[in-house]
This record gives C-alpha cells, sequence and structure tokens, in this order.
C-alpha cells in the first residue's frame, strides 16, 4: 500500500494497520476475503494437523523439533515430500470445510461488485465451506494455497483472484483477519482492513 494511507496504531497487537476511515468509499471495484476466521471458521484441529505432517516427515528422515506446521510446510517443499504434505492438510481442511461455521461477515454478501476470496486454506476447502453455506454463488473467483505456485503473504495468490475479478489492485479492498493478511495486501499494493472493523461497517 501507499505510504500516504493513513495508519493507526493497535495496541492489542503491537502492529500500525490502516485506518478505515481510509477504505469506507465507493470507489472500489472489487472485494476480496479471507476465507477461513473471515468468512466461516474451519472446523480442523491444526495442532492435530501439525502432528500428522511431522509424522510424513519424520517418515522420510526430515527433521522437524520446533517446527511449527507452515514451517514443516516449507521444510516440505525443501526436501521435495511438498506434495504429500499438501494432501494431508488438505485432508483436514476438507472435513473442517464440511463442518465449518458461518461467521457474521458471511452475511454481507453478495456485493454489487466482484467477489474474491483468497486463502491459505487449499482452494478444495474454500470451495466446499462456500458451497455449505450457499456462498459460492456470491463469489467470482477463489484462490487457495495449491491454486498458485506461492502462498499469502507473497502476493501472487491476491494478485492472481484479483485477475480473475477483472479489477486492479489499488482499486480492490482486501478484508482478512490476520497479521499475514495485512501483509499480503501491503505486499500486492492493495488497501486493506480487518474483518472486525469491516463488520462495523457493512
Amino acid at each position: 500500500m501507499g505510504s500516504s494511507r493513513a495508519t493507526c496504531f493497535d495496541p492489542d497487537t503491537h502492529i500500525y494497520r490502516p485506518s478505515i476511515r481510509q477504505f469506507v468509499t465507493d470507489e472500489y471495484e472489487a472485494y476480496v476475503y479471507d476465507l477461513d476466521g473471515t468468512l466461516v471458521s474451519l472446523a480442523v484441529d491444526w495442532d492435530e494437523v501439525a502432528r500428522e505432517v511431522a509424522g510424513v516427515l519424520r517418515a522420510r528422515g526430515v527433521g522437524v523439533d520446533g517446527a511449527d506446521l507452515w514451517s514443516m510446510l516449507e521444510l516440505s517443499e525443501e526436501h521435495g515430500y511438498r506434495r504429500k504434505v499438501d494432501e494431508t492438510i488438505a485432508e483436514f481442511e476438507r472435513e473442517g470445510a464440511r463442518t465449518s461455521a458461518k461467521l457474521p461477515l458471511a452475511d454481507a454478501l453478495p456485493h454489487d461488485q466482484p467477489v474474491g476470496v483468497c486463502s491459505l486454506n487449499c482452494e478444495a476447502a474454500c470451495r466446499i465451506a462456500l458451497e455449505t453455506y450457499g456462498l459460492d454463488s456470491a463469489v467470482d473467483a477463489i484462490v487457495g494455497r495449491d491454486s498458485v505456485a506461492t502462498e499469502k503473504p507473497d502476493p501472487e495468490p491476491l494478485l492472481a483472484t484479483i485477475d480473475g475479478l477483472g479489477a486492479s489492485p489499488e482499486r480492490t479492498l482486501f478484508i482478512g483477519d490476520s497479521q499475514r493478511d495485512y501483509e499480503t495486501a501491503e505486499n500486492a499494493g492493495t488497501a486493506f482492513v480487518y474483518e472486525s472493523e469491516w463488520l462495523d461497517r457493512v
């Protein structure tokens, strides 16, 4: 995002983030949402996922002591086991999508402008969750962890979502729930707002 945008300090997270006043506007030509924690809450025990992934890598001689789930994902890439690890994570995500809970922000859909979903979850889980709550007809583009070669906070997934909507980054608002989402928006050159703040405005 451009340095001219105002920011405010969040005392709870100790980070600077864009002021919502910069984003309440009719000028956006597209909206992109994160999925888990923003539109729905996937019923996934991430500690269990991490244990399963650790087992997959240890069985193949990869040391994972002290590594969290996303660090293990990077290790799997380095050692040539990314596909197997992705499959392991995706299995949990797909099941968690089927039993997910819809979050209040989902009721803001549809918008008059095109809507996309850009998620760190696998694309199939995104589609299952959206279909479960009848949100799929309100979403025009979906990019998950396995849709492109990189994942958030690299800008590629968000830019691919925006491209799928036929929009431009500078006129797109990304709504998410995490520091990773914030960084993704900055890297892609889009506006950003946390879902809790956006919920108060829609």
